[in-house]
């Protein structure tokens, strides 16, 4: 095990200046420490942040003025609950105005006010990427609940987004032409598993820091409430699934230190023709708002 120190810190350190956990695990002695370090314990992301592991530069952000937003909410049958969500249109643009749409999928936690890290939708369709505007695009995010967008019993948000969402969005003239999928973590993995299992209706996907196990037992263990069942992972397995995407352009962005990192290296094997970039980061919003500009101009790219 490591014991190199960054500005004075080393992993044994860190351990035993934290709380909680993380000083328990100090007093275990080595073999747990050797634990957190690998991922195994939790406590991985703590040392990666006080290690340095999850520094990303960030590149400066330049916006136009951003473009209108409207939400509301409906009913939803697949999720058998009301369900609120959020139109974003680009500068220049609104309500009226037929333009191909990205959907974008929470992470675990989140909501249709907040699937991006550190921006709204209307602000990331404002974005200017490597000094130049995206073309225009609408946006649209939806509530999807907890449960890794895949269905289970008594609530499918995958039906929902399906059914119901995409037909909303396709009756204001967005999307009736060319629609893709986004997301970060959990919202990453749903982006990705939407995609195989309706490849002829999405164009392109981009997936950031997919949440990305490789077992039911994994999942289970992680989130008792990501799957209702075996038969339910293996049913919304990427990696399994992932020869559905074949043709389809997409993009997968993942951290060195993110925990979920050998999912989405499993899935970028099963799938050789996506863009992928596995950099230095963590599970963390730094390297989730590093990587939007570029999975953004990725979506244009095959959108517009």
């Amino acid at each position: 095990m490591s014991t190199s120190a960054r500005g004075g810190w080393t992993r044994r350190r860190v351990l035993a200046a934290g709380g909680g956990g993380l000083a328990a695990l100090a007093v275990a002695g080595a073999g747990a420490l050797d634990l957190v370090s690998r991922g195994v314990l939790p406590g991985q992301q703590t040392l990666d942040r006080l290690d340095g592991a999850c520094s990303v530069p960030s590149p400066p952000m330049i916006f136009s003025a951003p473009g209108p937003a409207v939400s509301g909410r409906f009913f939803s049958r697949a999720r058998r609950r009301v369900v609120g969500y959020t139109i974003a249109y680009p500068p220049g643009h609104g309500p009226g105005s037929r333009l191909p749409l990205i959907v974008v999928l929470h992470p675990y936690g989140g909501d249709h006010r907040h699937p991006l890290a550190g921006m709204s939708l209307s602000q990331a369709l404002a974005l200017h990427v490597n000094g130049a505007r995206l073309p225009p695009m609408a946006m649209v995010s939806a509530d999807g609940g907890g449960g890794y967008w895949n269905p289970h019993p008594g609530d499918d948000p995958m039906g929902m987004v399906i059914g119901e969402l995409i037909p909303l969005c396709q009756r204001k003239e967005l999307g009736r032409g060319a629609v893709a999928t986004m997301g970060i973590s959990m919202g990453g993995y749903g982006a990705i598993l939407l995609a195989e299992k309706y490849p002829r209706l999405f164009t392109a996907v981009a997936a950031i820091s997919p949440a990305i196990w490789t077992s039911y037992g994994q999942a289970r263990a992680a989130n008792s409430g990501a799957y209702a069942s075996a038969a339910a992972f293996t049913a919304a397995d990427v990696v399994t699934h992932a020869t559905a995407l074949a043709g389809m352009p997409v993009r997968l962005a993942s951290g060195l230190s993110d925990p979920f990192r050998p999912g989405a290296q499993a899935f970028a094997l099963a799938l050789p023709g996506a863009v992928v970039d596995i950099s230095h980061g963590c599970h963390s919003a730094p390297f989730f708002t590093t990587q939007q500009p570029p999975s953004l101009a990725f979506l244009a790219r095959h959108l517009t």
